[in-house]
């Protein structure tokens, strides 16, 4: 039964973190389409490693990357108040291309299907 706990936490606390980096104002990440691919958590909560991923590519989910880098004892406070945690799991951000990958595979298909159709 641990996992199901351990799931619910990874699920709050990528909630939790897409709502802080939309609220961000460092320049690094405030209007940029930033989205977070996905939340490793280890087991007993200590760390998380946070996929952030940006529809405009790889380089630019670099930069925000280094945004939240330099936020990350903002968001590790402001994530701990919102889910009443009585340690935050220290906040690792890595970039990730694959939304970038997922619209090429879309359009690929689309293209596809477009000359199937003719």
């Amino acid at each position: 039964m641990p996992g199901h706990h351990i799931d619910r936490a990874t699920e709050d606390i990528r909630r939790e973190i897409i709502s802080i980096i939309s609220n961000l104002k460092d320049p690094r990440v405030a209007g940029k389409l930033l989205t977070v691919a996905r939340v490793s958590v280890s087991s007993d909560l200590s760390w998380a490693k946070i996929y952030v991923s940006d529809f405009a590519g790889l380089d630019s989910a670099k930069e925000a990357c280094r945004g939240l880098d330099s936020a990350k004892g903002y968001i590790r406070k402001l994530l701990g108040n919102n889910l009443h945690l009585r340690k935050a799991p220290e906040l690792v951000f890595i970039a990730d291309d694959s939304v970038k990958k997922g619209i090429d595979i879309f359009d690929k298909l689309k293209d596809k299907n477009n000359e199937n159709q003719c």
